[in-house]
């Protein structure tokens, strides 16, 4: 039977890869003060057509379930996790800083970077609305991706802040009265969103009722990322104000400038987004998105009917493409080699060399493994060379060989091929000196 397209199967080699990212994602965003959160696979549709936008209803596995409910599998976590926010905020310190690493799925087509079911990191910050949380989330973001032996030469992050637009519609206000409204802002954002993937042609019907036109909207931006770096533009602009502290105030300390890229064409396509956004790109001449996330300071009071507003803010990073980056990054490919070499299946193999002496051998064995060895042998009689072989296709660093010499073993350091003969008992504290 054929596996669904858009979808993985893991063999051993490929979990591990897997869990790689996972566990780098988990030992980084921990050493961040952030804590780890999950939330069910299942949700109701609702949920996502009320708060997602159309772009990401339009890519769900829906369907009816057996209790006549519209369900949806999780095409992301936002809105799962400001559900469960506004229902227990209280039970916690604010701000909450809290990540996860979930499975998700989304009915797209599929290519190279994107499938149907991924696994992605996401990391939020709740009940902080000053740029040292905007900071402290794009900080870990940029870490994340050193984590994986990644540098300023492989990939880059394009902040923005989606409220500097609010000013382009007020100066163009006397043009069209849609500018006045906020509809006329979310036609706006949409357009920019997707004016590099489309023809002008397209984009220029799109702002029409707008009165504005593609070229100004590339020439505002232009004009407003140069005027983020004087402080009389800054002094009137509060979104300008907010990014630059962000960049200068608090990243700047932290020496990650050199990874940092102020470009306004970046808006973010989901709805709920508010304020500060940012995405991640490759350096490479196809950019590829690696990650990306901002504000999203109106959501939990939308969720709660106004009963909690709290600002947050969060991003996501998937799999899929972090891996693509990971193998066409020669740095990054040799730290994944190596701790796919540290996380071999056995670090002590037991050779039996004679039949008789199994039961001394598995006793060994259990010895070994309650004292935190991986420890495998063969469950069945072998022959040694075969034994041997085994033990270097797991990538054992020790053999242990019960035969002849019992209570004596071999013990033998396949890096070195060198061989002791040491009583029995002495085998555990001797592997254990021997593997520091």
């Amino acid at each position: 039977m054929q596996l669904l397209p858009g979808f993985r199967d893991f063999f051993p080699d490929d979990c591990a890869r897997r869990n790689y990212i996972l566990e780098t994602w988990r030992a980084v965003a921990r050493r961040y003060g952030f804590v780890e959160y999950d939330g069910p696979v299942l949700e109701p549709m609702a949920l996502y057509e009320k708060k997602s936008g159309g772009e990401i209803v339009g890519q769900l596995f829906d369907f009816t379930d057996k209790g006549a409910r519209h369900v949806a599998m999780r095409p992301e976590m936002t809105p799962t996790l400001a559900r469960m926010v506004a229902a227990r905020e209280r039970d916690f310190k604010k701000p909450l800083k809290w990540f996860c690493v979930p499975q998700f799925f989304r009915y797209e087509k599929q290519q190279r970077g994107r499938l149907r079911e991924f696994y992605q990191l996401n990391c939020d910050i709740i009940g902080e609305a000053s740029p040292a949380a905007d900071a402290e989330l794009v900080a870990v973001l940029i870490d994340m991706l050193r984590g994986f032996g990644l540098t300023e030469k492989d990939f880059v992050v394009r902040l923005s802040n989606r409220d500097v637009w609010a000013n382009f519609l007020i100066q163009n206000r006397e043009k069209s009265d849609t500018c006045a409204d906020s509809s006329g802002l979310e036609t706006l954002l949409a357009v920019i969103d997707k004016m590099e993937r489309q023809p002008d042609t397209v984009s220029n019907k799109l702002l029409e009722p707008l009165g504005v036109s593609a070229e100004q909207v590339r020439a505002w931006k232009d004009e407003w990322q140069n005027k983020l770096m004087s402080s009389s533009a800054i002094a009137g602009n509060p979104a300008l104000a907010h990014l630059h502290e962000v960049i200068h105030s608090h990243l700047g300390p932290r020496n990650l400038q050199q990874f940092l890229e102020v470009d306004f064409s970046i808006v973010r396509g989901l709805a709920y987004y508010t304020g500060v956004v940012f995405e991640v790109f490759d350096r490479s001449k196809n950019e590829r998105a690696l990650a990306g996330g901002g504000r999203y300071d109106k959501l939990l009071s939308l969720m709660s009917d106004g009963k909690v507003d709290l600002p947050a803010l969060g991003f996501g990073m998937g799999d899929v493409v972090l891996a693509n980056l990971i193998n066409d990054t020669p740095a990054a490919k040799a730290q994944l080699d190596a701790w796919l070499a540290r996380e071999r299946s056995a670090d002590v193999y037991i050779i039996i060399a004679k039949e008789e002496r199994r039961p001394e051998a598995l006793a060994l064995v259990q010895r070994l493994r309650e004292a935190g060895q991986r420890t495998d042998f063969p469950l069945t009689a072998a022959k040694i060379g075969k034994q041997f072989q085994t033990a270097e296709q797991l990538g054992a660093r020790f053999t242990v060989l019960v035969g002849d010499e019992w209570p004596q073993v071999k013990v033998k350091t396949l890096a070195t091929r060198g061989e002791v003969l040491i009583p029995d008992e002495e085998v555990v504290a001797h592997i254990a000196t021997a593997a520091i």
